[in-house]
């Protein structure tokens, strides 16, 4: 460029793209860094590099000896574009030497060496083209050899793998119908429950006495710390009390847990959180929520939003369709090229269970989700009208402009063509193909920083809602990534504009 003429400054120069992963939703630009691994004495001093090249290395955990970080990376060509794939490498910290501990297609990745030095634990799967899948617990010596499965046929996701510290195996947390409860693997193979109860339980970190500190919340426990000795689960010591004068003198809604059959005799769960001073034998209006994800699970957790409608006089319908996670790998595996689809049903049978009771106002129906649920809610739409209005937030609605204008580039795999060889798939599966159907209120909530589900998907659906004269509104908050919920502010306006537009609609 030459130099500005004087008094003037150039417009900034554009943005150059190289990489085909180019942004991250809450992070924004990241193709002009990869992630390393640094070390930095416990003293203080200069902080060194031990990994370099163009790969991302994720984090790390220490070899019980201190010599070596052990984590998950893909240091191959054009490791971007490669789907579902991911290798564990250990790196000298001495002097940066790498050796690479796994050698399969497949996600490998999470590792954990023993307290002992013998193993090294991680989450891994074989390659696959399933939408869901859980990952199962793996050991290798640690030199990468002898490596196997020790989780055998548990078949549920874990979280928070942490080892015993005399090393004989690993404890962690299991999502299962709705709660989170505590198992135990041995490096022997096999898992064992150690806790059990309806709560969802989250392990902290574990003493030398081989205690674990947790957190724990349930229906009406916003979340507290425990103290559990797993030699005696039943026993668990409570730490803190962190809402305890927040609540106290708050009558909560009774939570109400539902299982019901949907098509083909698949049995889905669900819950109905009731207003306080529930008269069953008056009618109340109902809020259907639907879960993002698509493969992710609600549960027996402490909901504010929820209890705060209840508050307010509503019903609170919430669902675990097929595709969620906490009921195994084939029932997450339902909407493979499938979604939405049967979900829809699934949704509509929970709806249809909770009428039956008798104490739902068919005339004040309503429907919201976020991000997969914002997708379902825009298919709910497009399908019936018996909701008086909707709130679709977060959406996809036309899956051919998203998945080349989403944080990356996976999202082409989740179909059985790209679209350029045939878009029947992602047209059959877009809710702007059916708008055309819709009647109900509708508004959409979007971000307007979202790069998961970005703003052109609200706009796109919004436009023809606009053009076919059906009753919407956009509302775009500010300073919002993917959801709209991350800022207090933003939180309590979710709240109010959603319960105040399904109430301009009775």
């Amino acid at each position: 460029m030459p130099s500005a003429p004087d008094g003037a400054e150039w417009t900034p120069p554009p943005k150059v793209v190289e990489r085909p992963v180019y942004r991250r939703d809450r992070q924004g630009y990241v193709d002009d860094t990869y992630q390393h691994l640094f070390v930095v004495s416990a003293n203080g001093g200069a902080v060194r590099q031990l990994t370099d090249g163009d790969w991302n290395h994720s984090a790390s955990e220490w070899t019980a000896d201190g010599e070596e970080l052990v984590f998950s990376s893909l240091r191959v060509e054009d490791a971007e574009l490669q789907w579902r794939h991911s290798e564990i490498y250990a790196v000298s910290v001495e002097d940066g030497a790498i050796r690479q501990l796994t050698d399969r297609r497949g996600p490998d990745s999470n590792p954990l060496p023993s307290p002992d030095g013998q193993h090294i634990a991680y989450m891994g799967d074989a390659f696959h083209e399933d939408t869901y899948r859980n990952r199962k617990i793996h050991l290798m010596n640690p030199d990468g050899s002898n490596a196997r499965v020790i989780s055998g046929d548990f078949d549920r996701s874990v979280r928070h793998l942490t080892w015993a510290p005399d090393g004989s195996g690993l404890y962690f947390a299991a999502n299962n119908e709705g709660n989170r409860n505590v198992h135990f693997v041995s490096v022997s193979g096999g898992v064992e429950r150690v806790t059990d109860g309806v709560h969802q339980i989250s392990i902290g970190s574990i003493s030398d006495e081989g205690h674990l500190a947790t957190t724990q919340t349930s229906f009406h426990e916003p979340g507290d710390i425990y103290l559990l000795d797993p030699n005696r689960p039943d026993q668990m010591n409570r730490l803190t009390h962190m809402n305890r004068d927040l609540m106290k003198g708050v009558t909560l809604g009774e939570v109400e847990e539902l299982w019901y059959t949907s098509v083909d005799d698949l049995g889905i769960q669900g819950w109905v959180v009731k207003p306080p001073n529930f008269d069953p034998e008056e009618t109340y209006p109902l809020m259907l929520a639907i879960h993002g994800g698509p493969h992710a699970m609600y549960g027996v957790g402490f909901s504010y939003s929820w209890q705060e409608h209840a508050a307010n006089g509503y019903l609170v319908l919430y669902t675990n369709p097929r595709g969620s996670s906490g009921y195994g790998s084939a029932f997450g595996n339902e909407i493979n090229n499938a979604y939405p689809s049967k979900d829809y049903d699934d949704l509509m049978a929970g709806v249809d269970t909770l009428i039956s009771r008798g104490y739902v106002d068919e005339d004040r129906m309503y429907v919201y989700g976020c991000s997969g649920g914002g997708v379902l809610t825009a298919w709910v739409v497009g399908h019936t009208d018996r909701f008086a209005a909707a709130s679709s937030n977060c959406p996809v609605t036309n899956w051919l402009s998203f998945v080349g204008t989403t944080d990356g580039v996976s999202w082409y795999n989740n179909f059985e063509d790209y679209p350029w060889d045939d878009p029947t798939e992602h047209l059959e599966r877009s809710p702007l193909m059916y708008v055309g159907n819709v009647t109900t209120p509708t508004m959409l909530m979007t971000g307007e920083n979202d790069l998961r589900t970005p703003m052109a998907q609200t706009e796109e659906y919004y436009a023809a809602l606009q053009v076919l004269g059906v009753p919407s509104v956009m509302v775009r908050f500010q300073n919002e990534w993917h959801g709209t919920s991350s800022q207090p502010s933003n939180f309590i306006r979710s709240q109010l504009y959603l319960r105040s537009w399904f109430e301009q609609w009775p």
